[in-house]
């Protein structure tokens, strides 16, 4: 793991593989961390470059500067540009699930110069409504992740992987009672203000989107909007899986990457 700074933060990363290899950025879900990424790792690192890094107030990057009362999609797009130029890297495939999907469409929208490819999972150009995004907020705000996490984990996963891992649940209330409550409520409010449907124009960027039969977040309909939205074929749909596919079904991800990128 190493850090960087960047406007007045800290951002924890790590930056594995060869460096002739092409780069891959991968962006996390909100509540989790890089670590999601670990089971594909192995298979991805004989190919690429791979970087991964922590959200704001998630895993060991520092949180959102109390001076700064919002964040913007574009602010975390300028993380995503600057951790890969640290890397050396002027062009890069990305992928990233949930928000970190919202982060590839903010590329796409505004630096789609910059992608070699782009994959998309688990999200979509609209996530849920600004009030409950808004709800959900203040709740964190009110009560806190480490009281919040039992009713917010259990969504993230798939009945067949919570039967298969039943430490795996218990595991990331865990990690997400760990991560800053400003930090995470500032990111809901984000969700809340995005609206991707008609943000793109005429990508070039080649582009997969992948979708959780399970999902109760963001279900296959999200995805369907998504690739319509950014004229892209169908989603591709992982039966028995949740919200989470680089968890739940590593292999098969890895798989589907190798085909886009």
């Amino acid at each position: 793991m190493t850090f960087c700074a960047h406007q007045g933060r800290t951002i924890s990363y790590r930056l594995l593989g060869q460096p002739e290899s092409p780069l891959l950025l991968l962006a996390h879900p909100l509540g989790m961390t890089q670590g999601i990424w670990d089971d594909m790792l192995p298979e991805l690192l004989g190919r690429f470059r791979v970087l991964t890094w922590d959200l704001p107030g998630h895993g060991a990057s520092s949180a959102w500067p109390d001076d700064r009362d919002a964040i913007e999609a574009e602010d975390l797009a300028q993380e995503a540009l600057m951790l890969a130029g640290l890397a050396g890297a002027e062009q890069f495939h990305f992928a990233g699930t949930s928000i970190g999907g919202v982060i590839g469409q903010q590329l796409l929208s505004q630096h789609a110069d910059k992608l070699l490819s782009a994959t998309l999972t688990n999200t979509g150009p609209v996530i849920g409504t600004p009030d409950a995004w808004r709800q959900r907020a203040d709740m964190i705000m009110e009560k806190g992740l480490q009281t919040m996490a039992p009713d917010l984990v259990p969504r993230w996963f798939g009945p067949k992987i919570c039967n298969e891992q039943p430490a795996l649940v218990p595991g990331w209330c865990i990690q997400l009672g760990r991560t800053d409550n400003r930090s995470y409520a500032l990111l809901c409010l984000m969700l809340g203000r995005c609206n991707y449907s008609e943000a793109f124009s005429n990508v070039q960027v080649p582009l997969q989107i992948i979708a959780g039969s399970d999902d109760i977040a963001t279900p296959p309909a999200s995805l369907q909007a998504l690739a319509k939205a950014l004229g892209a074929a169908e989603p591709v749909v992982l039966e028995g899986v949740g919200h989470v596919p680089a968890v739940e079904s590593p292999a098969k991800m890895v798989e589907l990457f190798k085909q886009v990128i």
